[in-house]
């Protein structure tokens, strides 16, 4: 179910989001396939996080500095990715990764922007209520917003935010699932 513009919301420019992209049951049905799917600790340099994730389309591997082809979307994914497009004004063959993530008590993603490769990031939010922290360095200080991500809930990223600024969630008190899916920059797809 795609939402109307009324309920759209903007905090910096670039992000905007919208309640219940999916139903009480699709919510439940994808949080048993997130849970179903190979779903690995994320790795980082080294370091290994407390969320689990499984990446489909395309991966970035941390530890070679690369996006590498991994696993085709699989078919249940299809349609969510299809919505997502729709929501954020996208082909949705022009997605190219799907990313799953099984946040278990106590994790949470620090600040961070996403890899420069990739274009649009458009995210589900699953299971527990999270608020999305945005930053970005202005002088010696940080300018700050936040968004909050009620279940059952998309957001997109693009443009301002997208770039110029930094995102994180902090560490989660019971399991929240997220399913991310993203978009190349043009010559970057074109390197794929």
């Amino acid at each position: 179910m795609i939402v109307g513009d009324l309920f759209r919301t903007a905090v910096v420019p670039g992000f905007e989001s919208a309640p219940d992209i999916v139903s009480v049951e699709e919510e439940r049905d994808l949080i048993a396939r997130i849970d179903a799917s190979p779903l690995e600790p994320f790795k980082f340099q080294g370091w290994l996080g407390k969320r689990l994730t499984a990446s489909f389309g395309m991966r970035y591997d941390f530890e070679r500095g690369r996006i590498e082809v991994a696993d085709p979307m699989p078919d249940w994914l299809l349609p969510i990715r299809d919505r997502a497009a729709a929501f954020a004004g996208l082909v949705p063959d022009d997605i190219v990764q799907a990313l799953l993530i099984r946040y278990d008590p106590g994790a949470g993603i620090g600040w961070h922007r996403d890899r420069p490769i990739y274009a649009h990031v458009v995210g589900i939010s699953l299971g527990e209520p999270a608020v999305l922290r945005l930053r970005r360095r202005q002088g010696t200080s940080f300018q700050r917003a936040s968004a909050p991500l009620a279940p059952r809930s998309i957001y997109h990223l693009a443009g301002e935010v997208r770039h110029d600024w930094e995102h994180s969630i902090v560490e989660m008190a019971r399991a929240r699932w997220s399913i991310t899916f993203r978009t190349l920059v043009r010559s970057s797809r074109e390197a794929a």
